[in-house]
């Protein structure tokens, strides 16, 4: 909690010191009250009493309570804005935590988990500043001072009220010893039922399909019922702190009135009236410090779950970025990329997922990659953009390591097509011109591109055409024509370099040769590099390389490969007969 109080500004200390001095006042004049009760009480009893000595004493209670008041509302409005701007800092820095994150530093965390602690999470840290700031100051100040002031009153009065207070402060830590390890497994079952209700969003259609509702519907419902059960607890367990705080001021004020029954009925006739009005003081005060521990209370409802949030969102902070940006920002060659003895492994594992792999591709040259399910083509060129980066050996890219260039240079020289294609939520036109490009995207460049990427029939017919909507996944369009429009994207920034990640998987053939054939003509002296299942897609690359269990088993043209290579001969097989390689 301390760490994330860091983010609070300079500007924000001083607030809260304002609203710090603004609390002592509201209590200095809260406690002042009794006084003046207690001397109208001994005015009222006292023979010869002037009203306007009672009315006067009223007059300052009314102007304690009226200044009470005051400070308290903009106590509150400055905690408030306090606890607001911390919220949005926090999460905003958590965002672009998470946006500088590696690929494989996100897998650290559930897609649920982050968002839980993106806003749940925050909330919880946000209340305990809202409301529990404001306790937290004001509950010692008001217990110690209300302490102080009654201590020296009377020894049996004080000795009642200390056995009060050990009675409260036993329950509260009870309590809390109790519920604090709790909160932990509350925020991991939010996380978990977000995760299962976005899991069945996702694939909503696949469940429906399978008349899997009920099994989803079970899933949910065990999920809700942990977080409810647990929830539930906790709530039960800190609703017996309420009941038992007024128990005990209920019964706190009836054994002062009873011992201070005694105490006048064998007192004096002098002190009688002294007693009186000592014990209206005390009682006064005594309320005062229960209710003051009644506030501890709702501290301690609210600071174990802030904890706990805090916690949770300091994990993410502090997570180190593996990918750490070079100082290189520009280079004088253009598209050539060369893999030198490149091998890799997740963090995690121990077995290599790619062994010493080595090719050049050069200015203009489109270089395909294919080979069976789990061969390692996507890991091979999503270590490119440094989506991961190599265990050994190295990427270069115009004569120089990826890993020396500043991300956004790398990534202005690159073309990306994801293997599903991601839409964002926007129109058509937002979509391609998406993210940051070195030249500006204008509307004929966003044509062309869909041009190119022969997704122009398609977004004409739309309503709106390249100003139709797009809904946040593209859910509103097929397959196809997300690919289309994903790499009508990576065209539109004119790079360097293309990346095809299995992008022309969900295009029929004719689209996919004639989309090629465009796209070659277009970009001209650009690099390729294509990851395919198809032959009939990478036949006429420049050169093909094989991938077997992680090891290059094969690098040349189609016609090379089919006379040397088995594993590239077998899948080929797999898709076209024998007399239609003869004549491609």
């Amino acid at each position: 909690m301390i760490k994330l109080l860091k983010n609070i500004s300079l500007k924000e200390w001083l607030l809260a010191f304002v609203s710090f001095i603004l609390i002592f006042a509201q209590v200095w004049l809260e406690l002042k009250m009794p006084d003046y009760m207690s001397e109208i009480t001994i005015l009222v009893q006292t023979e010869g009493s002037k009203m306007e000595d009672i009315l006067t004493n009223g007059a300052y209670m009314l102007l304690c309570t009226l200044g009470s008041l005051v400070s308290a509302v903009i106590t509150g409005y400055i905690i408030a804005n306090i606890a607001s701007s911390f919220s949005m800092k926090t999460r905003k820095l958590l965002f672009q935590k998470v946006e500088n994150l590696a690929t494989w530093d996100i897998k650290q965390f559930q897609t649920s988990s982050l968002i839980t602690r993106t806003t749940n999470d925050i909330t919880q840290v946000e209340m305990f500043l809202g409301m529990g700031l404001q306790l937290l100051i004001k509950a010692p100040i008001t217990a110690i001072w209300a302490i102080t002031k009654i201590l020296n009153k009377n020894v049996e009065w004080s000795i009642i009220t200390i056995i009060a207070i050990v009675i409260l402060l036993s329950v509260i830590g009870i309590l809390t010893h109790i519920v604090i390890p709790r909160f932990k497994i509350v925020q991991k079952l939010v996380d978990r039922l977000n995760n299962v209700t976005r899991e069945n969003l996702t694939g909503i259609r696949v469940v429906r399909t399978f008349n899997a509702e009920e099994y989803q519907n079970e899933k949910f419902e065990s999920a809700n019922e942990a977080l409810t059960n647990q929830q539930m607890f906790n709530q039960k367990a800190f609703a017996v702190m309420s009941p038992v705080m007024y128990l005990v001021m209920y019964f706190l004020t009836l054994a002062i009135y009873f011992v201070g029954a005694y105490l006048i009925k064998d007192a004096g006739l002098s002190s009688k009236l002294t007693l009186f009005g000592d014990m209206i003081v005390f009682s006064s005060y005594s309320m005062q410090v229960i209710m003051s521990f009644l506030m501890l209370a709702m501290i301690f409802m609210i600071l174990p779950r802030a904890q706990v949030s805090a916690k949770r969102i300091n994990e993410v902070l502090d997570t180190q970025v593996s990918i750490v940006d070079g100082s290189i920002t520009s280079s004088d060659t253009k598209g050539v990329i060369e893999f030198k003895n490149v091998s890799f492994k997740y963090p995690d594992a121990e077995e290599y997922l790619l062994r010493n792999i080595s090719f050049k591709a050069n200015m203009g040259e489109t270089v395909a990659f294919i080979g069976s399910t789990g061969s390692g083509k996507s890991t091979l060129i999503n270590l490119v953009p440094r989506f991961y980066d190599v265990t050994d050996g190295e990427i270069l890219i115009d004569g120089i390591n990826v890993k020396d260039y500043t991300q956004d240079c790398l990534h202005e020289k690159i073309g990306y097509v994801p293997q599903k294609a991601v839409m964002f939520d926007g129109t058509v036109s937002f979509n391609v011109s998406f993210g940051k490009s070195k030249k500006k995207i204008t509307d004929k460049k966003i044509k062309e591109a869909i041009n190119v990427a022969q997704a122009t029939s398609f977004v004409e017919k739309m309503d709106d055409g390249y100003s139709s909507h797009i809904a946040q996944g593209g859910t509103n369009i097929s397959g196809g024509q997300k690919q289309r429009l994903a790499i009508a994207r990576a065209i539109a920034r004119d790079p360097e370099i293309y990346i095809f990640d299995d992008s022309f998987s969900a295009l029929d053939y004719k689209t996919d040769s004639v989309l090629r054939r465009e796209l070659k003509k277009y970009t001209g002296s650009a690099t390729c590099l294509i990851v395919a299942t198809r032959i009939g897609t990478i036949m006429n690359a420049d050169r093909i390389v094989v991938l077997e269990k992680g090891e290059c088993v094969g690098i040349g043209t189609h016609k090379e490969l089919l006379k040397k290579c088995k594993v590239y001969k077998q899948i080929a097989l797999s898709q076209l007969s024998k007399e239609e390689l003869e004549n491609a």
